[in-house]
């Protein structure tokens, strides 16, 4: 054999080796989440997982994107920022997703920003659990988010109270960058709505330890309470609220789950707390992503799942990263699922709008209040 003949011949079986590797890595689109699967917030985490995971199976039930299977890989942080920071740099090592999903908590998302961990990466994170204006102002070029921030979830609180007349608020608020981004918020709305903050009260992330706020709140005698805390701490301090006479209005931002609030003290307890909440009623068959999420979920079958704004917030947010996988083209990078996402003006993810820009990333403003009844469920 001559050198020219046997040099054709590698030169064609790198050709054929290199089609085979590409068409490995079409197969398969992997989208990674760190995110709380232990601890008092796992059931925030194993919700918005299994929204996601729900959709994703449907559409790799219709053949996927383009002909690739979406596959969800997860780490569970335990709501620890650093245990984010360095799980988020593993997955990303050893799994090279092509965006990233549902990470849990401010502090934790701020932690990645801080760390430049998303740009380092060059990866996009969708549905962040977080309202913070850390996130919207300034812009960050790799976050994109699905929820009304937590300034707007305030101002709908401050609004409600001021139109039943109540002038004298108090905030509850969890101790971290989370909740001091929302105590910031409430403070501003409430001077504004040119109504008195009377007492603010605070908690250890990743405890219950609400006795001290509970005290100081309950003395100041507010008509209305705002909540920026999680479940857990949302459902103590509740409790001891009512045992400590305080009869106030009690409003917690979106996320807290109302009906686990109510399993946790009883509905009888529980009754009348209200809960922002920023997508729509997971029950309402008038909307049809809520319709959708239904039939999904009831094919399905999901053990230890429940029907709630959380699974439905996991599901928007897979459903809005799945459209800008579609437009991103067959064999996607990051850069042009970035540039995919930042072109989405109006998307109708089923009766709730999305945009984004350049300039803008965040894609939603919708708010609503719910009530819970005297059966712990939520009412409008």
């Amino acid at each position: 054999m001559n050198a020219p003949s046997l040099v054709s011949k590698i030169r064609f079986c790198v050709a054929i080796l290199a089609a085979l590797a590409c068409g490995a890595a079409q197969a398969e689109l992997v989208i990674g989440q760190v995110a709380p699967f232990s601890g008092p917030l796992a059931p925030t985490g194993t919700h918005i997982r299994a929204g996601a995971q729900l959709y994703f199976d449907a559409v790799n039930a219709k053949g996927g994107v383009h002909g690739a299977k979406l596959r969800l890989a997860t780490r569970d942080d335990g709501y620890k920022a650093e245990e984010t920071v360095k799980l988020t740099r593993q997955l990303v090592r050893e799994s090279q997703p092509i965006a990233l999903i549902g990470i849990v908590g401010t502090g934790n998302v701020e932690a990645l920003i801080k760390e430049n961990v998303l740009a380092e990466a060059g990866v996009v994170l969708i549905g962040a659990r977080t309202g913070a204006n850390s996130m919207i102002r300034p812009v960050n070029p790799w976050i994109f988010q699905v929820r009304a921030s937590y300034a707007e979830e305030v101002d709908r609180v401050v609004s409600q109270f001021a139109t039943v007349g109540m002038t004298r608020l108090a905030v509850f608020y969890q101790d971290d960058p989370f909740g001091k981004d929302g105590l910031a918020s409430a403070e501003a709305s409430i001077a504004k709505a040119k109504v008195e903050l009377v007492a603010k009260g605070a908690y250890e992330k990743n405890t219950t330890k609400v006795e001290n706020a509970v005290k100081t709140i309950a003395a100041a005698k507010p008509q209305g309470v705002i909540m920026v805390s999680n479940t857990a701490a949302s459902a103590e301090f509740l409790k001891q609220s009512r045992a400590a006479g305080n009869d106030a209005q009690f409003i917690a931002l979106s996320v807290t789950d109302g009906p686990q609030v109510a399993k946790r003290i009883g509905a009888a307890v529980a009754h009348g707390f209200g809960v922002v909440q920023v997508m729509p009623d997971p029950n309402n068959r008038g909307v049809s992503v809520a319709r959708e999420l239904q039939e999904t979920y009831r094919a399905a079958q999901p053990k230890d799942i429940e029907l709630n704004h959380t699974l439905l917030e996991g599901f928007v947010a897979a459903k809005v990263l799945v459209e800008g996988l579609r437009r991103a083209g067959p064999n996607p990078t990051a850069k042009r699922v970035r540039d995919a996402l930042e072109s989405m003006r109006d998307y109708d993810a089923g009766g709730m709008f999305i945009s984004f820009t350049p300039g803008n990333h965040a894609g939603s403003r919708y708010t609503d209040i719910t009530v819970l009844n005297r059966d712990g469920h939520l009412l409008r």
